[in-house]
């Protein structure tokens, strides 16, 4: 009985940690990208999402992707969430290694939910579905470290200390960062939703090449200034503030950007 309860335990324990471990800018993070977007959609494209979301914001929308990892039946989603690279590219390299992608990743799936949320066909179950996957991804890939390296599992074994507490430099990315400004995701949100029109049109007429290549360059320079076991605490939240509200802007720009093409 006992051991049958510790494994129990065990298993419970593992369901509830795994999430958290590949969770990308965190429960906080996603909700601030997905209220920033809210504040950019059109009135037509405000109501096709209703009638999908229902009352769910896109903001509460924006972590159902983490939360439903949970679910053995919906592991098959794991792989969506990232891309991770072998070395740092530029621009052009980055655009050829994409279009020659095909693995199941962030790219190939934000291409393919695109696609499936153009047609008129498709059923409500899978239009919801497709909906909440691309909220998230596309916040996703605007977290610099799940465009990172392969061989550290993009920076989660990469071990380092957030003031005084064991975690890794994904971590410090999904969440560490954003929880450390003390602010609600829509206090945060309404901080730094500061963008003027010239901004917003350039941002989204970028293509997702684009964005991964910006969050690759932030990821390849976050390597070269730290190495495993170091400690980062106010000096690393100082630096590193300005470029952490600028991917979580950026992905609540482009965000409104994808759906007002798609529903307006």
């Amino acid at each position: 009985m006992k051991t049958t309860f510790l494994k129990k335990l065990a298993i419970g324990i593992a369901i509830i940690y795994a999430p958290v471990q590949s969770m990308a800018w965190g429960t906080q993070g996603h909700r601030i990208c997905g209220q920033i977007a809210e504040s950019y959609l059109t009135p037509q494209a405000r109501k096709a999402i209703k009638e999908i979301l229902g009352n769910e914001s896109i903001a509460m929308a924006s972590n159902w992707a983490d939360f439903i990892k949970s679910d053995p039946d919906y592991s098959y989603l794991s792989s969506w969430h990232y891309i991770d690279f072998d070395k740092a590219y530029t621009l052009p390299e980055m655009q050829d290694f994409l279009a020659k992608d095909t693995k199941v990743d962030a790219y190939t799936k934000l291409n393919f939910l695109i696609g499936e949320l153009k047609k008129k066909d498709i059923s409500k179950q899978n239009k919801l579905l497709y909906l909440r996957m691309l909220i998230h991804i596309i916040e996703d890939v605007h977290q610099p470290m799940h465009t990172a390296h392969t061989d550290d599992k993009g920076g989660n074994d990469f071990k380092v200390n957030w003031f005084n507490t064991p975690t890794n430099l994904h971590s410090v990315w999904d969440s560490q960062l954003i929880d450390f400004q003390q602010l609600s995701y829509t206090e945060y949100a309404s901080n730094i939703n500061h963008t003027t029109l010239e901004e917003r049109r350039e941002w989204q007429k970028a293509p997702i090449s684009q964005w991964l290549y910006e969050s690759n360059q932030i990821a390849e320079k976050i390597y070269t200034e730290i190495k495993p076991g170091d400690t980062l605490n106010y000096k690393y939240n100082f630096t590193h503030l300005e470029t952490l509200n600028q991917q979580l802007l950026k992905a609540g720009v482009r965000l409104a950007g994808v759906l007002n093409q798609l529903f307006s």
